[in-house]
């Protein structure tokens, strides 16, 4: 799908709402007009998003953006795209104050401003699939959403969604040929093994499967193994990808990645 144009470079955006949509995970809402030119359907796709530090002067974040030295930032997904509005809402699990993002998240109110750089493309760009098989924890839940949201209305599938805790379901319009299983996993410090478990014992997968898979590394690498290595999906129709990884902080995972040619 097309983006806009100099899509690398951060621009300014404002708060207008945030809401706690359930006990452990936020919702900014943030308008701009550049946001205008953004097209539809484009909920799940990955943005950078460059935070102010707290008090920070407006003028000043704006001077960093382009002088440095780098804001804060870190990697996340459009939920939900109102180009007609210039809005765009962005869910942050809740981690308290100990990372960036979660603390912005926290703390922000409206009127205050962030930055934007993106989008990339949508994880599923176009839908073929015969079965379709998906599985999230917290941090991918916006993802498995808006795939599960923007899927043809006939789709049949699996999906897996890990939370901590049972008020931390969501209400997903989701095909109703796709089985939607939520997964309480109450401590983020340990794998979740529920959707690896899951996956592994669902039966011989038939005809043309797509996936949109993400979470944590260590259960990303099992599920990789499993639909890709196993079960023999093509890798061009499987989105498997790996957000973060217990005890690295963003950037350090990103480099794990790399050499791990992830």
């Amino acid at each position: 799908m097309a983006t806009a144009p100099n899509n690398r470079l951060p621009r300014i955006m404002s708060v207008t709402e945030k809401s706690w949509i359930t006990p452990h995970m936020i919702r900014v809402t943030c308008h701009a007009p550049w946001i205008k030119e953004l097209p539809a359907g484009i909920e799940g796709a990955h943005f950078k998003i460059f935070m102010p530090k707290p008090a920070q002067p407006d003028a000043e974040f704006a001077r960093q953006l382009q002088e440095g030295p780098r804001p804060d930032v870190r990697t996340y997904t459009i939920r939900y795209v109102r180009p007609e509005q210039g809005e765009i809402d962005i869910d942050f699990v809740d981690h308290g104050d100990a990372g960036p993002a979660s603390a912005w998240a926290r703390r922000c109110v409206a009127g205050d401003i962030a930055a934007f750089a993106g989008p990339g493309p949508v994880k599923l760009a176009d839908y073929y699939g015969d079965t379709y098989v998906i599985a999230a924890d917290m941090s991918a839940l916006p993802v498995a959403a808006a795939t599960l949201e923007a899927m043809p209305r006939d789709a049949v599938g699996v999906a897996y969604l890990a939370v901590t805790s049972r008020d931390d379901q969501q209400a997903i319009n989701a095909p109703a040929g796709v089985d939607v299983q939520w997964i309480v996993h109450p401590d983020p410090h340990e794998p979740a093994q529920q959707a690896v478990a899951k996956i592994k014992e669902l039966p011989e997968l038939t005809g043309v499967v797509q996936t949109c898979i993400a979470g944590e590394s260590t259960m990303i690498k099992e599920l990789r193994a499993e639909i890709i290595n196993r079960r023999g999906v093509p890798k061009n129709d499987a989105y498997i990808s790996g957000y973060w990884k217990i005890g690295l902080i963003e950037d350090e995972h990103q480099q794990v990645k790399r050499a791990e040619g992830d």
